[in-house]
């Protein structure tokens, strides 16, 4: 059979990839035909029409919203996580064949209609969580989409802004913030040259890196609102949703407006493109009048209803992290920790993630520290895995277990993924523990990270750098050590079991006197 295939997700880094590779060399294993559209933070090239139109069912391996996905109207649909992808290509090809073959009519792909104003057409789903299952995704599975495409545009801003604002203080010292904004800047901003020749002279070049990091970081709560409601409503919610969450900086309310406000105002752009206008205003609908009316609506929630009381939410959560201290802060450590570790890139560990990112935000910078920390060890602790007991693991492992450590340094967790899928219940939960032990003990320490990203690249950005990366070795031995004990622990149970079968089978009369 011929499929097309969509893989997405958060990041669009390693998981979109690796899921497109598993697919691939499962169609191939099959001898079936696949196309897919890498939808990753490279880019995509889109799938031709005419191959979408030829294929017998698509398969969508995405923990964010999938883009243009009316240009699959009426195909036979399997729908899925990444990981499940990654671990079970061969069952997510066999329900699309299953799909194809119960579809009544082979149905034909038009191209999609432009403008973004139109409802979507229905499409025949079948959505795999780990077994089968018919009908349209649940509103939990939807609502995660949803929310993880704001978070997966939103990332590079952060990673961009944090970094460049991190390198002003690294070269201009913790002073750089007050010299930028002390007599320049206050709330506004810079339209002169002569504001920028005023920052260079009291901050220096440091200053203006901090202030081109603090502009792109500014937009972090703005594009995570904006996406999340465009991942809802396509084109028609990116106004309303890009509006609230600079909405949510102006009251306050931070990253926590910007979540609320960007499902709100996805919700009023949903509502409006399934409204049935008149023919003489239906042509300005997507461009005049839904952006207007939302705009103003989700602008009145925020302003008026719900962005005060958010903010007061905001301001309590970030006065008890600043607040936290001796076994409080070890305990949040450690949670993330375990966060990080338990599906190594998935939607927890996003979780986790955006959580060290709205600490960061609100200027603590010893969750960010925890997390990147913890976020290191699963791959680094399995490289060393497979160094020390290099017989635990086959060649493959052997394999990915080199590029580990670099992936690993980086604070790419993804890197443990292949390690993961092949053997879970041993080694995830030993990946847990070093993790938990990494963020606690960085907590403890009060290590503090002002990059949201960068692994051991932005070591000269880490205060106390020193106990940082003493976490983050005591972690690795941790996991480490836990996966070879319980690996070692497995071969042995299983070496006694053939040696077991062998004998009952050989020496039938012997077992039966030993009973």
């Amino acid at each position: 059979m011929k499929f097309v295939a969509i893989t997405a997700c958060p990041t669009g880094i390693a998981h979109t990839y690796m899921a497109a590779e598993a697919l691939t060399e499962a169609a191939k294993a099959g001898g079936h035909e696949i196309f897919i559209e890498t939808q990753g933070s490279a880019g995509s090239e889109p799938l031709d029409l005419q191959t979408i139109a030829d294929a017998d069912a698509v398969i969508f391996a995405a923990d964010v919203e999938v883009r243009d996905r009316d240009r699959f109207a009426g195909k036979p649909l399997v729908q899925g996580p990444v990981k499940r992808a990654i671990s079970h290509a061969p069952a997510m090809l066999a329900e699309a064949e299953e799909a194809a073959k119960a579809a009544p009519v082979a149905a034909a792909v038009t191209p999609a209609a432009g403008g973004g104003g139109g409802e979507r057409p229905a499409i025949p789903t079948r959505t795999g969580g780990g077994g089968g299952g018919g009908g349209a995704p649940g509103l939990g599975t939807r609502l995660r989409g949803w929310l993880m495409t704001g978070v997966s545009y939103m990332i590079p801003f952060v990673a961009a802004g944090g970094i460049l604002i991190a390198l002003g203080f690294l070269l201009g010292g913790g002073a750089v913030k007050n010299k930028v904004y002390g007599g320049v800047y206050e709330g506004q901003t810079y339209t002169a040259i002569t504001d920028l020749t005023q920052v260079v002279q009291k901050a220096g070049w440091a200053g203006l890196l901090f202030l081109i990091g603090a502009t792109a970081f500014s937009m972090l709560v703005p594009i995570l609102a904006g996406f999340i409601a465009y991942a809802m409503a396509d084109r028609p919610g990116l106004v309303p949703g890009i509006v609230a969450g600079l909405l949510a900086n102006v009251v306050g309310a931070g990253f926590l407006g910007g979540l609320v406000g960007g499902l709100l105002a996805g919700a009023i752009a949903m509502f409006m493109v399934r409204w049935k206008a008149p023919r003489a205003i239906a042509g300005i609908m997507p461009v005049v009048i839904i952006p207007l009316v939302s705009t103003l609506l989700i602008g009145f929630l925020m302003l008026i209803v719900i962005g005060k009381p958010i903010a007061a939410v905001q301001t309590g959560l970030t006065d008890w992290l600043g607040g936290l201290s001796g076994t409080n802060a070890v305990f949040l450590g450690l949670l993330l920790g375990l966060m990080m570790a338990f599906d190594m890139g998935g939607p927890v560990n996003k979780v986790a993630y955006t959580f060290g990112l709205a600490s960061l935000a609100s200027g603590n910078t010893k969750v960010m520290a925890a997390v990147m920390a913890a976020g290191m060890v699963p791959p680094i602790a399995l490289a060393l895995a497979t160094v020390l007991r290099k017989h635990l693991f086959s060649d493959a492992e052997r394999k990915a277990g080199e590029a580990a450590w670099l992936l690993g340094a980086s604070f790419v967790t993804e890197g443990a993924i292949p390690f993961a899928a092949a053997d879970p219940l041993r080694v995830i939960p030993s990946l847990m523990a070093g993790s938990a032990v990494t963020g606690a003990l960085s907590m403890a320490f009060g290590a503090g990270s002002r990059a949201p990203h960068g692994g051991i690249w932005v070591i000269g950005l880490v205060e106390k750098p020193i106990l940082w990366l003493l976490s983050i070795i005591v972690g690795v031995a941790v996991g480490a050590a836990l996966v070879i004990v319980l690996k070692s622990l497995g071969q042995r149970a299983s070496d006694e079991e053939i040696e077991a079968e062998a004998e009952g089978h050989a020496l039938p009369g012997r077992r039966a006197a030993t009973a």
